[in-house]
């Protein structure tokens, strides 16, 4: 399987949470983990958050984000950009007016579907809004 890997998903790969086993061995089955500078993005946002909710102190929280950069720099995951095709594709989905989308899940299931990829994710709404527009996905709960 290749698969787009939502924040949801590579934030509880590397941090613990409940859904984190799990997640591990879908992403250890992945053949090509795939990710876009908005999942970096997000993903340095949900460690912040959980600094600033004193979930993590911050030297752990630059362990973690530390991590996620070696892997990044190694190769361990693939990039796909998110650019005109996905910015169309995320506003003709909200612009439906037919699932509680909101702009950076748009931008993620348009990223999967415009390189034909699963997407990976632990959010329940997101992938109900991933099969209502047929985008492939699987829910890791």
């Amino acid at each position: 399987m290749m698969s787009y890997i939502d924040t949801s998903a590579l934030a509880a790969y590397y941090c613990p949470e409940t859904l984190s086993r799990s997640v591990e061995k879908e992403l250890r089955r992945d053949e090509a983990p795939t990710i876009s500078p908005l999942v970096e993005v997000e993903f340095h946002s949900a460690v912040a958050l959980k600094v600033r909710t004193r979930e993590f102190d911050p030297p752990t929280a630059n362990r973690i984000v530390s991590l996620f950069r070696l892997h990044l720099a190694n190769g361990h995951y693939r990039l796909v950009a998110v650019g005109d095709r996905e910015y169309g594709l995320a506003c003709d989905w909200i612009g439906r007016f037919s699932t509680p989308l909101r702009t950076l899940d748009a931008l993620h299931l348009a990223a999967a579907f415009a390189s034909d990829l699963v997407i990976l994710t632990t959010d329940r709404p997101l992938a109900r809004s991933a099969k209502h527009f047929g985008v492939k996905c699987k829910l890791i709960s």
